[in-house]
């Protein structure tokens, strides 16, 4: 499946059913909730999976904890039921998920391994932030660590770990240091992520996955790794395989 080619249920990469949990590797350039009619959303395919999957008339219960940008692949978790919902939903909102992202830096940083900290302010009616001092009205610090896996053709492949989770946080905080994600031309890159043209695409991908979430189970209360592979169109970095850490 191409990043242009249109989705169906049937595209989907499910990676995980265990009870009320169900986890998907979402594609980039799928929305995960909120589509415009006649936009496939992640929520309504997954929705359309599980009316599939379990034969169930009418609509079917989907609690969303979570989401990632549109542009970003990879895991996206979802329940079955309200009440796992509402406790993944509180695990999310109290950092208690361990978030691990890949991506690959048009420039290397400068160091191997590192903390980032920010602040970072949401402009208005609009879907950017930028980094601002930490005086300012409703600024809101976040926090990556971050380490260089492999170096290649002038580009870093790197594992981040997230301590706060705000919106388009690793984009801005590697951009705003001018290493910005391949393709991501809202903080800075000046290339195409392979395959496509952003003079002629409308939505192109970032070079940007949400590799691992380690929730707890909302029933056993025990740790549940969910990890997604990395989307094949990577293979054009020439990295090859790539194994996460335990933590940056």
């Amino acid at each position: 499946m191409s990043f242009r080619d249109p989705l169906t249920f049937r595209d989907l990469e499910v990676i995980l059913e265990d009870g009320p949990v169900i986890a998907v590797n979402k594609p980039p350039g799928l929305i995960s909730q909120g589509a415009p009619i006649g936009t496939p959303s992640l929520v309504g395919l997954v929705k359309e999976y599980l009316k599939d999957k379990y034969n169930k008339p009418g609509d079917v219960y989907l609690g969303v904890p979570h989401r990632i940008d549109r542009p970003v692949s990879g895991v996206v978790v979802f329940s079955r039921n309200s009440k796992c919902a509402a406790r993944l939903a509180e695990q999310f909102a109290e950092r208690i998920v361990k978030k691990t992202y890949l991506a690959v830096l048009e420039r290397p940083p400068t160091d191997d391994a590192g903390t980032l900290t920010d602040w970072l302010y949401r402009i208005p009616n609009e879907p950017k932030v930028i980094v601002c001092s930490p005086d300012r009205t409703d600024a809101k610090q976040a926090v990556l660590h971050y380490k260089v896996l492999k170096r290649l053709k002038g580009r870093a492949l790197v594992e981040i770990d997230l301590g706060t989770g705000r919106m388009h946080q690793i984009r801005i905080q590697f951009g705003s240091r001018g290493w910005p994600i391949v393709g991501d031309d809202q903080y800075g890159s000046t290339v195409n992520f392979p395959g496509t043209n952003r003079a002629v695409q409308r939505e192109t991908p970032i070079a940007l996955h949400a590799a691992r979430l380690i929730i707890q189970h909302p029933i056993r209360y025990e740790p549940l790794p969910i990890i997604a592979p990395i989307p094949k169109t990577w293979n054009e970095f020439g990295f090859g395989p790539v194994k996460l850490s335990d933590g940056v």
